[in-house]
């Protein structure tokens, strides 16, 4: 390593400390782990979240098992790690799903002609009046359950939020001088769009989007908790949490484990995300 590498790196580091802040940083290190985990879950936990051993049920966490196991002796250790890529890929899924359909919704209202904006503006405000939740539970019993009807009713329920917030950001980009300007020397539309208004709209929502994808993950696995996701025997979190609830006064592990792994992803890319938010360009 040569001594101009090892300064870059010194000088990345320490502009990440200055931008994310000690909580950011932390974030972003829990954050990395959870990838790694949902990545390349083998590496942290080898062995078969599934495979049961009977004779093992509800050993308490220990040497032998590092979170204990569970009703059919399955290591809830190696079961956490293995549910990160469920839990992370369907809250990132449903994330994408709403922030998809609220751009579509957002640049229409804000970019298109008045009567269009105040039809989706009317739908949008009557979708963000209802508690996102219960949207998302309304969702679910139309659809059905299922971890494909949760993430899509995750995602449609979260769509007005970033609908609203794009709409406002696309109509104080497209009022700025630089667009003004823009057209006052007749650059063609969708090319002052793709130049101007896109990047400085949608640039504020990956911050959004990373508080976004935290929130999904507790809301998809409120909805396995509640049976309508994932069941077991998935190792996907919120489905462990049901599996457990009904020994929770004597097998504590059982919900401690994914609930904590929940709260822990949760709260990190809520940080995370709200540190992105504090830097990105208004």
């Amino acid at each position: 390593m040569t001594a101009t590498t090892t300064r870059a790196e010194r000088t990345w580091t320490r502009r990440a400390w200055q931008v994310l802040g000690p909580g950011g940083v932390v974030s972003a290190a829990v954050v990395a782990l959870v990838l790694l985990a949902a990545l390349w879950p083998q590496l942290l936990a080898p062995g078969d979240p599934t495979a049961v051993a009977p004779a093992e049920a509800y050993q308490p966490p220990g040497a032998g098992a590092l979170l204990g196991t569970d009703a059919s002796g399955r290591d809830v250790y190696t079961r956490v790690v293995h549910g990160a890529g469920q839990s992370l890929g369907v809250g990132a899924l449903a994330t994408a799903i709403g922030l998809s359909l609220g751009v579509v919704l957002g640049f229409g209202a804000a970019l298109g002609p008045r009567w269009l904006d105040a039809l989706l503006s009317r739908v949008i405000e009557v979708l963000f009046a209802l508690p996102s939740l219960v949207l998302a539970l309304l969702l679910v019993a139309v659809l059905g359950a299922g971890v494909g009807p949760s993430v899509i009713s995750v995602g449609l329920a979260t769509a007005p939020g970033y609908a609203r917030i794009l709409r406002a950001r696309a109509q104080a980009v497209a009022q700025s001088a630089y667009v003004g300007a823009a057209r006052l020397e007749g650059v063609w539309a969708p090319t002052t769009f793709v130049r101007h208004v896109l990047p400085n709209t949608v640039w504020p929502l990956v911050a959004v989007a990373t508080l976004g994808v935290g929130q999904a993950i507790v809301w998809v696995s409120a909805l396995s908790y509640l049976g309508l996701g994932a069941l077991p025997p998935s190792p996907e979190w919120g489905a462990m949490l049901n599996a457990g609830r009904l020994h929770i006064t004597t097998s504590w592990w059982l919900t401690v484990a994914p609930g904590l792994a929940i709260t822990v992803t949760a709260a990190a890319l809520t940080m995370l995300g709200r540190r992105l938010s504090a830097v990105a360009p208004s």
